[in-house]
């Protein structure tokens, strides 16, 4: 081997530098040139002294593995590969720091001064502030701080970090990160200021559809500490305490759903003494998760003025984040700036189709900024709120100038990881809007949507999990959302609806909204996302971590289906039969959610849960139920299998296979059709392996006959969209995937783009064919279609039991009317790419793999060939699609 590991890295916190708390996990990628060993040795000095070695094998993701390091500790290290006959050279030294550790903390918790409370929504930010003084010069200076709210710190007017929205929303009651910024350039000799502007955020802002108000607390509270190391090698350490004084700041208003009011002409009100110790917080930890940042700036594409004094903005993109506006006027002038996803017929900024309704109330959707000017050079830039939106409306007295206006791009700073192109610029487009779905979807955590409710919606992320690890690099996002998912799972098993979750369901468990907890699909998530999260980056620790988790909620599922039974099957017989104890249709399940709704005779659209909720609610919805059962079951066997639970292993593999025979026993025909026969629950079926190999056929041959009865229309929705064209091509229906994948009326994907969706929508038809909007326009579930992109279309996928991409199967398969794909993924072992092209009687394909990956190669024409490290170009002149 002539080459040395590389890209080492550390869970992916930390701001302009790594920073971890006790127990970092470390991870590379291995020489290029490697010989196929598994043994590495890592090497380590903490703090510029006492080098550690470790030799390690069959890792490249591992915990830390010497004593525990201390609160900020510099550890640099390297690694090698090493074989009995030969080593690597030494990687690139790999250098973080540890936090400040829990238990390492004194300062105290601080808290504004409220003179009044108008309420959630409506509340100011404050300013929290010391003044201190430095006999000599900064060597460096590192502040640890954290909030309970949103806050920003700054030294000396100077903002400290990158970071937006620190310290990001989990849940409360249990966890808390902190952060670090290196501030040392900040400082100076003589006098200083260290403030903290603190808001709602998160903690006791509005929560969900109905802002709800958050019940995480009744105050909001910072803590903070500045490390400083003086140039005559003496220390200071400043902290939060009862010398700190609050006051109000010129955010007038702060709050993530509403909004954020700023007043610069807001006069300096006399600052009072902070209140000490006000608010119970968890111990302090560190995020394994990238931050928030503005990763992108957007010009305005066009503005046009629909009345006097009103003028609407459109950026060109539906994503998440805010403006900045330069342009404020003159003094005592108010900017208002609204916020949306849509224009109607007239230009106007329209978000009726975001209100929210249920049968006693109706919340209006409004997502707005203001702000006044003192008449000076200013920038307003609303960091204590954040807003999904395409179109901002300005309305302001007297003249605008649009080029002072800017969208930042805001969301968790993700690494990307796989791309896709080809010869369609139509599918590429759609590449891009599930590319665009997910980043707006990605502010700290996976979300339904940006705009709306902006909540951790377990089954979203369930569903779009695999794509967006094509995508990026979200194992250390993924890892702190998960954290949240065991935060606020409920005693009796269940996982919450969505999570970090405000409402606090696990302490309302009489609630109505308790009822609605627990659903398949959802609740799955927690076996879901940690095991895909494994096969992916191949990290078994996220397995471990879940571990119990995973446990509670299909013991709890399981204790439902025999427990309880459908009223339409009490109906049926007043006795279970014996296969019905593992049928899950007692409690409420969310079902297969938003497919196509069918229209009326007048056109327009039928909402089943609008119009007969009850009938909704009270609908079996078993068949989704124990599919989804079934599958948890199987795959906490395989979680346990590959932790060494054997015994587990064995007991949750027999449960699963009870699950599936049940399933079929009440749901499978002997012909191969569902009860249900739907194209949602043949796609269900043969996806989670329910189907017996002799009925797959005629199971596929169904699926593929409704899809024709639709008029080669899908029929799917939430659950088993992202499925639906890999089990069309994997049962030997390529060409009907495509059929429908390039379908051009609704409901289709390549619909949305025709009527200029920048993003996915929730529902398929979105936007209707009389130009009017529904529900979300940015909802990425279904774009979980754009994996088969990769998977089939380019022809990259893992191979059936790899892990971390140590195994692939190549296998494009073109339509007619493509004459090239690409595909790359930067996985665990290197970057992998495919890129393949025809000029209709000739295929090429070439493929480039890293060491520590091998595959097949599947041709067109069924030829084979293996696939080892490196670059390799096959073709075939077999015509390659009829």
């Amino acid at each position: 081997m002539t080459s040395a590991p590389y890209d080492l890295a550390i869970d992916s916190g930390g701001d302009r530098f790594p920073v971890t708390g006790a127990a970092p996990r470390l991870s590379w990628k291995p020489p290029r040139l490697a010989d196929g060993g598994d043994s590495y040795e890592l090497e380590a000095t903490v703090d510029g002294i006492a080098a550690l070695r470790a030799v390690v094998t069959g890792h490249r993701y591992l915990g830390w593995p010497w004593p525990a390091p201390t609160s900020r500790q510099r550890v640099a290290w390297r690694v090698r590969a090493v074989s009995a006959d030969a080593g690597s050279e030494w990687s690139e030294r790999h250098e973080f720091e540890v936090g400040l550790l829990d238990q390492d903390w004194t300062a105290r918790w601080i808290s504004p001064v409220h003179t009044d409370d108008p309420g959630p929504g409506r509340r100011a930010a404050h300013t929290l502030a010391v003044s201190f003084e430095l006999p000599v010069g900064v060597a460096s200076a590192r502040l640890y701080s954290t909030a309970l709210g949103v806050y920003e710190a700054f030294v000396n007017g100077e903002r400290a970090g990158t970071a937006q929205l620190s310290p990001g929303t989990t849940s409360y009651d249990r966890t808390l990160y902190a952060q670090a910024s290196d501030v040392g350039d900040s400082l100076r000799t003589g006098a200083n200021r260290l403030e903290i502007v603190l808001s709602d955020g998160w903690y006791r802002g509005q929560v969900g559809a109905f802002r709800t108000p958050a019940e995480w607390g009744d105050a909001p509270g910072a803590r903070a500490e500045l490390h400083v190391a003086l140039e005559d090698g003496s220390t200071r350490v400043v902290r939060t305490d009862g010398d700190w004084t609050s006051a109000p700041s010129v955010i007038t208003q702060a709050d993530l759903m509403a909004g954020q009011t700023t007043d610069f002409r807001a006069g300096t009100a006399p600052a009072v003494p902070v209140l000490v110790d006000q608010v119970a917080a968890p111990p302090i930890a560190w995020s394994p998760a990238p931050p928030v940042r503005v990763v992108e700036s957007r010009a305005v594409v066009s503005v046009r003025e629909v009345r006097d004094g009103v003028w609407v903005a459109d950026f060109g993109q539906n994503a998440s984040g805010w403006v900045t506006l330069r342009d404020l006027g003159a003094a005592g002038t108010t900017t208002v700036l609204e916020y949306g996803e849509f224009r109607d017929a007239t230009g106007d900024l329209s978000t009726s189709h975001l209100d929210s309704h249920r049968p006693d109330a109706t919340m209006v959707f409004v997502q707005r900024d203001e702000v006044v000017s003192a008449g000076h050079d200013a920038v307003f830039e609303p960091r204590h709120t954040i807003h999904g939106f395409q179109y901002v409306r300005i309305t302001r007295e007297g003249a605008f100038d649009p080029k002072t206006l800017e969208m930042q791009v805001v969301h968790t700073d993700l690494a990307r990881t796989g791309s896709f192109a080809c010869s369609d610029p139509d599918l590429t487009r759609l590449h891009e809007l599930a590319d665009w779905s997910f980043r707006g979807n990605a502010v700290d955590i996976p979300t339904d949507c940006p705009t709306r409710e902006r909540l951790g919606w377990t089954g979203d992320y369930q569903i779009f999990a695999p794509t967006a690890t094509r995508l990026y690099d979200v194992s250390g996002f993924t890892r702190k959302w998960l954290r949240s998912v065991r935060d606020d799972q409920l005693d009796d098993g269940r996982i919450a609806n969505f999570s970090p979750d405000g409402r606090r369901v696990k302490l309302h468990t009489d609630a109505q909204f308790a009822m609605m907890t627990g659903s398949a699909g959802w609740g799955d998530a927690i076996t879901a996302v940690p095991w895909e999260m494994y096969t992916a980056y191949g990290d078994r620790s996220v397995l471990a971590d879940n571990w119990d988790a995973m446990v509670r909620w299909v013991h709890w599922a399981l204790a439902t289906a025999s427990g309880s039974r459908h009223p339409s099957r009490v109906q049926r017989s007043s006795e279970p039969q014996p296969h019905e104890q593992y049928i899950w249709d007692g409690s409420f399940h969310w079902g297969e959610w938003i497919e196509p709704k069918r229209k009326r005779a007048d056109g327009t659209l039928i909402d089943p849960v609008q119009d007969n909720p009850q009938a909704w609610f009270m609908a079996d919805k078993g068949e989704v139920g124990t599919a989804f059962l079934h599958r948890s079951l199987d795959t906490v066997a395989r979680a346990a299998a590959i932790l060494g639970r054997d015994d587990d292993a064995v007991e949750f593999g027999e449960l699963a296979a009870r699950v599936r025979d049940a399933w079929r026993t009440e749901f499978l025909a002997a012909d191969g059709r569902t009860v249900a026969d739907t194209q949602a629950a043949y796609v269900r079926a043969l996806s989670f392996g329910l189907i017996p190999d002799d009925l797959r056929e005629a199971s596929a041959a169904r699926l593929v006959e409704l899809i024709r009865e639709a008029g080669g229309h899908l029929g799917t929705g939430f659950l088993s969209t992202g499925d639906l064209l890999p089990v069309l091509a994997e049962n030997g229906y390529t060409d009907v995937a495509y059929d429908v994948l390039l379908q051009r009326t609704s409901p289709s994907w390549l619909n949305m783009i025709d009527k200029g969706a920048t993003t996915i929508w929730e529902d398929w038809d979105g936007i209707d064919d009389q130009g009017d909007a529904h529900e979300s326009l940015n909802h990425y579930s279904k774009g979980a279609v754009v994996r088969f992109l990769h998977t089939h279309v380019a022809g990259l996928r893992q191979a059936p039991g790899s892990i971390a991409w140590e195994s692939v199967i190549v296998q494009p398969t073109p339509h007619p009317t493509l004459t090239w794909a690409k595909t790359t993924h930067e996985s665990p072992q290197g970057p992998i790419s495919v890129h393949w092209h025809s000029d209709g009687d000739r295929f090429e394909v070439e493929v480039d793999l890293p060491a520590g990956t091998h595959g097949t190669l599947v041709l067109p024409d069924g030829a084979e060939r293996a696939l080892s490290p490196g670059r390799i170009t096959a073709s075939t002149t077999t015509e390659v699609l009829a």
